[in-house]
């Protein structure tokens, strides 16, 4: 019986994840069950678990592929490592970089992220046991770490004065980008939000931008 080279058993794998991806995309995430991917991957249920031991597995590997296909990480750091320009131009642009990103993934990625948050609230613990197994850091956990800290000390460092108190200003920040996610979703991905609720990324994330360097004690565009 000729051997199964490790390039066999990941190329197997990954064409289970990219039909595990499919099914997401197409119903939510929490409605997605075993039976779903096996009919997409066109494989047996034994044979999807010889790879797999459970449909949770296969979500980590799922939300792996979309960390490493929606990775804005690298320019975020390229923006934010050293600031030498007014924090204000700094913050506009994270901001485009953000609102690019959603705008190309929002009925893809962005649609399984939010499917996954919901799920986090119905279903905590599953959802924790699928994030302990990620590697590396996720787009949203880096701006809220590490990016939204170095703009804040940026504009310290301009002699501007934060208005309120860092925390809960970073909570309110969360909160918002949350809220420009979900509004972007519901309505691109599930028709919500009414007719006349035009979904444009770009520039909400313009405005959060002018959110941000007004709580951070910076000057916006006229």
């Amino acid at each position: 019986m000729p051997k199964v080279t490790q390039e066999y058993i990941d190329e197997k794998r990954r064409s289970i994840v990219d039909a595990a991806y499919r099914v997401c995309l197409r119903k939510p995430v929490q409605m997605v069950n075993i039976m779903d991917v096996i009919k997409e991957a066109g494989l047996s249920q034994g044979a999807i678990y010889r790879y797999y031991s459970n449909l949770d597995e296969i979500l980590v590997d799922v939300v792996t592929k979309m960390r490493r296909d929606y990775n804005i990480i690298d320019r975020l750091e390229e923006l934010t490592k050293d600031i030498p320009v007014p924090f204000e131009e700094v913050t506009y642009q994270v901001c485009d970089v953000l609102g690019e990103a959603m705008e190309t993934h929002l009925m893809d990625i962005q649609k399984i992220n939010f499917d996954l948050g919901v799920l986090t609230i119905n279903e905590p613990e599953r959802m924790a046991k699928i994030m302990k197994g990620l590697e590396g850091t996720g787009n949203n956990e880096f701006l809220a770490t590490v990016i939204m800290p170095r703009l804040a000390l940026a504009a310290a460092k301009q002699g501007h004065k934060m208005a309120g108190d860092a925390v809960e200003l970073g909570q309110y920040l969360g909160a918002a980008y949350t809220g420009i996610e979900k509004f972007c979703i519901l309505g691109a991905c599930y028709d919500a939000g009414g007719s006349d609720a035009k979904v444009e990324p770009r520039k909400l994330f313009r405005t959060y931008a002018k959110t941000i360097i007004m709580l951070f004690g910076g000057k916006i565009d006229a």
